[in-house]
Order: structure tokens, then sequence, then C-alpha cells
């Protein structure tokens, strides 16, 4: 067993002395009661009748820690009995050692309790107090919850039993699901993993998988789905790695007979936000919790620390809370990159908008470098130099930082990214993104622009044998003004998501907090970047990235840099979808340039749509006869 402090918590005459004492024996481990942490001043204001407040208990409870901390470092683990009434306790006495600390929570009723205390002797706490006990009384969500009402035999079988269960479960031993394991063991968490069984393919998968890596040497492998849900903890959760769509449904049918009231089922996958909602409702009738949850960073981050997205039930989330913050990325300040986003599908909404971007800062990143290799004549060595000293500046950002990397690898003398065929996939969620867009009547061009440069590239090979001439040389572009329409185009793009999000916000009244999503996409997640960390202040004060000074600023200084790029690229014969749609975007905020009207005159020519006109207060109609 990896080393644990298990605290046995509980009001006052709950029994935690017995059941610590006793625990402490069957597990070979030191006893200490948190009674003996007590300061004298404590003492004396108890055996007085008075309750102890907050600060009464702040030096206490930081002497229970201090020794557990010291015990861990001795590689001991430890048995205490202390109230920890409160949450804020707790978190006090699981001050860095959360991953070691385990909470008994010895649950029972007042009358019962009260039973006890007046039947015991030599206590400095008098039994009346047991109600200021049951006031602040804060029930924890992660404790093993152990029945007052049995026997001291019972209650010490019982907390034998789910102590050695696991705490935590996996579905879907994939590439992410894998990860993710060995992330949530790297970090103290006992777990139990589930793959399918197929004959022939996936036999033992778990098993196998467990017994490649040392941090796994606590986790238990599964094929056979009740034994697995038997082995885990109660309220259960289980994260969800498997593939989305009706293979989700398809597995929530099959596992949801072994699951019981208050179990929490946690969708990791790129699941549709709409399905989600839906799973809600559907597994809420029974009482069980189904929490959506993005989670970003590809392999690699899923293993050191990526960005996660949930939502759902709050009370439910509280309960997997603890184990996300521990494999999360961590922010600047060291924060978890993990944090509740809102009801509903809310967190697989944003995840959805989040690969969006992803597409058009991609998009972007390959129109630069087409620029670069093609019309100014630069080798890929080179154009991963300039991407490298951006990186060093307002620029920097994850998906900059590989594409340096990239072009700089070989394959027999030649350069890798020649040999890669000219065609890009996807998974469906660049097309939510773009057809949600739609549905709220949104321009996210960036991200529309980069999906349709996908599908583009698919169908490329049918045309090949198009006999165009070679575009005539011209002299290449400045690359300050590449930078410059790179800087600005990445600003559209992020405004565009984020005024997706902000709007679906607002239509399905999520009340989503703009600033807290860009934190927690400062790091783990694919799109991280400082710019990103300056969208997480720029939120705080405004909820529009246009109007925010220095955004403004930029789409002045850098426009014209912008259209250099795009005219440059049109000259090449470049295909840039998105910054041309970065730079028709800009055009479209001139309002002396006017395209929309003819279009409703159109529209009330050939259908009566009416329009509205500026000589007039908004919100008034009319129609004309035209002919």
């Amino acid at each position: 067993m990896n080393k644990k402090i298990f605290i046995i918590m509980g009001v006052s005459g709950s029994g935690k002395t017995t059941l610590g004492l006793l625990l402490a024996e069957k597990l070979g481990l030191g006893f200490y009661d948190g009674d003996d942490f007590h300061p004298e001043k404590n003492i004396t204001k108890m055996s007085a009748g008075n309750p102890l407040t907050d600060e009464d208990r702040y030096e206490w409870l930081n002497r229970i820690n201090k020794s557990a901390i010291n015990l861990i470092k001795e590689n001991k683990s430890a048995v205490f009995a202390c109230s920890a009434l409160k949450e804020k306790y707790r978190e006090l006495l699981s001050e860095n050692i959360q991953n070691e600390i385990v909470f008994v929570y010895l649950k029972g009723t007042k009358e019962i309790i009260q039973a006890r205390i007046n039947a015991r002797k030599g206590h400095f706490m008098p039994s009346q107090l047991l109600d200021s006990q049951f006031n602040i009384l804060e029930e924890p969500q992660n404790a093993i919850d152990i029945d007052l009402s049995k026997s001291p035999e019972e209650m010490i079988q019982e907390t034998l039993n789910k102590i050695n269960k696991s705490e935590f479960g996996l579905v879907g031993l994939g590439v992410m699901g894998k990860s993710l394991a060995r992330n949530l063991a790297n970090n103290g968490t006992k777990l139990s993993l589930f793959n399918r069984f197929v004959t022939g393919k996936e036999e033992k998968v778990a098993e196998k998988f467990i017994s490649d890596f040392e941090e796994l040497n606590q986790a238990q492998g599964f094929e056979d789905l009740e034994s697995f849900c038997k082995s885990l903890q109660t309220p259960r959760k289980i994260f969800l790695m498997i593939k989305a769509g009706v293979e989700t449904d398809e597995f929530i049918d099959k596992i949801k007979p072994y699951l019981e009231k208050e179990d929490v089922l946690i969708d990791g996958g790129n699941s549709h936000f709409k399905d989600t909602k839906r799973r809600i409702d559907y597994l809420s009738k029974d009482g069980i919790h189904f929490i959506g949850t993005g989670v970003s960073g590809g392999e690699e981050g899923a293993l050191k620390g990526p960005s996660i997205m949930p939502s759902g039930n709050l009370d439910a989330y509280k309960y997997i809370e603890p184990f996300l913050d521990k494999i999360a990325a961590k922010d600047s300040n060291g924060q978890s990159c993990c944090t509740y986003i809102g009801p509903d599908g809310s967190g697989h909404f944003i995840k959805m908008v989040h690969n969006g971007v992803e597409y058009a800062e991609m998009q972007l990143i390959a129109e630069v470098y087409a620029l670069l290799r093609y019309k100014n004549g630069l080798e890929p060595n080179v154009i991963a130099e300039i991407f490298e000293e951006w990186n060093k500046g307002d620029l920097q950002s994850y998906l900059l930082e590989i594409t340096a990397k990239i072009l700089t690898k070989k394959e027999d003398e030649k350069w890798l990214i020649d040999i890669i065929l000219d065609q890009a996939g996807n998974k469906g969620t660049g097309n939510w993104t773009t057809v949600t867009a739609t549905e709220m009547g949104l321009p996210a061009t960036l991200i529309t622009s980069a999906l349709f440069a996908r599908y583009t590239s698919t169908v490329r090979e049918k045309y090949a044998d198009f006999a165009f001439e070679k575009p005539i040389s011209q002299s290449p572009i400045v690359l300050e003004k590449v930078e410059n329409a790179y800087k600005l185009a990445r600003i559209i793009n992020h405004q565009q998501g984020f005024g997706l999000i902000k709007t679906a916000s607002d239509e399905f009244e999520w009340k989503l907090n703009l600033s807290e999503i860009a934190r927690i996409w400062t790091n783990g997640c694919i799109i991280r970047s400082t710019l990103m960390e300056k969208i997480k202040e720029y939120f705080k004060i405004e909820g529009d990235l246009f109007n925010i000074r220095e955004i403004s600023e930029e789409i002045i200084n850098s426009k014209n840099d912008l259209k250099s790029f795009c005219l440059a690229s049109i000259e090449s014969e470049l295909a840039i979808p998105c910054m041309l749609s970065a730079n028709d975007f800009v055009n479209s905020l001139n309002s002396d340039l006017k395209t929309a009207n003819i279009i409703q005159a159109q529209r009330d020519y050939f259908g009566a749509h009416t329009y509205q006109r500026i000589d007039t207060e908004r919100g008034k109609f009319f129609h004309t006869i035209w002919n």
C-alpha cells in the first residue's frame, strides 16, 4: 500500500478513538488522537463549556497536519482521530498531503451520538456542546462513510473492506485512457481499470497495461463490468475514455445495472454537448450523476497534466474534484487547470469550441509557413528558426513551438514535412463548432475556413492533372508584416471563439466565466499561449475582446500588414483561407463600406422580407414596391 494518513472523523462521541485504535491495530500502524494536539488554551475553553472558534482550531489542525507530513516524509502511514467537521478544516489537514490523506467519516444520527456521549466519563467536552458540533458539521463528499449504528467489530470490518477498494475507476485503455490512468496513479490514486474483452483482439488489456508500469502496482485490471464496479468505493467515480456517440450510449446501458444512487460517470470523450445533456437527464432519473468533461492536451498532456473542463451537477462535481484537480496542469500561479464550467453539457461545449479555435490556429500557422516557404523561398529549418524566435515573445504558443520542431525533422536527408501526404484529417469537433455557430447566427469565419481547408485537402488529388502555370516570382514580403498579420489573425480567431461561448452561455443560461475558462486554457491544453494569458485578464474587465483598447489598437495598427500578407499570397497563388477570412472580417467592421444593405434590399424585392432604415429608430420595418 502507498503511504497513507487515515483521518477518522466525526462529531464528538461518534467513536473516533475506538475505531481509530482498531484500524491502527489491524493495519499495524501508529495511532494519534487529535485531542492530544490541542493547545492548553483550547482544552481550558472546552472544559468550561465554551465552543471553539475557527481561530482556536487553526493552530490545532495545523499541528496535526505537520505531524502527518513528517510521518509521510519518514515513509510511514498512520491513523489519526480528528473531528474535521468543516471542509476548510479538512483542506488544512490535507495541505501538502492531498494525495496521501484518506478521511473515514463516522456517520450517525444525533440521537445515537447523544447516547454515546451521556455514557462517557472523563471527557473534557460536555454533551450539551453536541448541538454546536452538528450545527457546523459539513458532511464530506470524498470520504469513506461508516455506519455508526453498527457494532465496533462490524464498523472495523466495513472500514477495512472499503479502504481496500479502489478510489477511482477508468474505462477505456486507448492512448488517452492509458495516459490518464498513469497520471492518476502517479498522483496517489488507487485505481480499477476496465477494458472490453474482444477475442483475439483485446484480451487482458488492463492486466498487461498494469504490468508494464511500476506506478500501477496498486491498480486492479478487469474485463468484467460487475467485478469492476464492485471493486470501487462508493459513491463510485468512473472516468469513461471511450469513443463518443453511440458507443458511449451503449456502454452506459451496460454499466448502469451495476451502479447505485450518487455514483458518478465522467465522460472524457469528445461528446456533443447536446448528447451530454440528454445523458445527464437519463441517468438522473435513477439518482446517478453524469459529468461531461472536456480533456485537452493530447497523449503527453493526459500523462503530465491536461486542461480539464467538467460540467453537470455541481454537487456531483465535488465528488470528483480532488481527483481531477491533482492530475490537471497548473497555471502560472500553481492553480489547477481544472474548474467547474457550469450545468448541462457546457464542459463539452467549450471543449468543442476549443477544438474549433485549435483548427484555425493550426491552419494559420500552415498559411504562414506556406508564404515563408513558397513566396519568400525559405527552407523549413530557417522557418523553424523564425518560429522559435517568435515563440520567445507575444506570439508564444504550444502549436508554434511544436511546428518549429516539426520543421527541423529529416528522414533520409529529406525534410519529413515534404514526405507527409498533403491531406489533413478531422474528428468532428470542428464541424460541430461550425454547425453550432451557424445555428446561433454567429460569424466563426476562421474556424469554418479552417474546417473547409481540411476538407479541400482531401479532394485535391482528384484534380491533380490541372496544368497550372507557375506564378511569376515577386519580391519576398517583409518578415515584420508576416508577424503582425499572424498576430492579428489569431486575435480575431480567439474573439470569434469566445464570442460563440458567450452567446451559448447567454442562450442556455449557463452563466459561464470567460476569464476562468481562459485561465484553464493557459496550460495543459493544445491552444495554450501567451495570448491566452492576456485574454484571461481581459475578460476580468470586459466581456468582448474587441472592446479592449489594446486589442482595438492592434486591429488598427496591423490591418494593413494583414492585407499585405493576403495580397502577397494571392500573387503567389497560395491558398490562405483563414488569413483571407481574418482580413474579410476586419474589413466588415468598417461601417462606411456597405454590402449587406444590397442583400436586404434583394430579399425585400423577391420575398417582401422588409428592411430597417438608418434614418428611423431600430425595430421599425419597411417594405418597398420595387417595380
